[in-house]
């Protein structure tokens, strides 16, 4: 997901993105761990794709405060 397309989201559709980011997260940690997993990148991105909503969230935020 690129920061152009999310920070055309919503407020509230940034937080249920982000709220499905960390369920997709865990289902691929614990994936990993049983060795089901068959692409681990798959995690990172995941990862980045959270700091990323979270970086817009409080761009948001701040923005709003000035």
């Amino acid at each position: 997901m690129k920061a152009k397309e999310i920070r055309e989201l919503s407020s509230a559709e940034l937080e249920l993105k982000l709220r499905d980011l960390k369920k997709d997260l865990f289902n691929l940690k614990l994936q990993h761990a049983t060795n089901q997993l068959d692409n681990p990148i798959r995690i990172a991105d995941v990862k980045k794709d959270i700091a990323r909503l979270k970086t817009i969230i409080r761009e948001n935020e701040l923005a709003a405060k000035s």
